[in-house]
């Protein structure tokens, strides 16, 4: 089994928006969760999903760092 990246969403606020992008020539949404405050999603890239967009207050954690997305950092 190949072994893929993935990041962890913890919300910080209640109705934090998690929509995947597809691949291809044409980006589309294709599928969305929405997490309550503290509510946190395990997510990773696959063949099928190219992008990840994230609404709200949240903290995006991967093997690159932690991003805020309530700060300007």
């Amino acid at each position: 089994m190949e072994q893929t990246d993935f990041i962890v969403i913890k919300a910080k606020e209640q109705g934090v928006q998690v929509i995947g992008l597809t691949r291809g020539q044409d980006t589309k949404f294709h599928h969305t969760e929405k997490l309550d405050k503290n509510e946190v999603l395990i997510a990773q890239f696959t063949d099928h999903t190219s992008a990840i967009k994230i609404r709200g207050k949240a903290m995006i954690m991967s093997k690159h760092g932690t991003v805020h997305t309530d700060k300007d950092e």
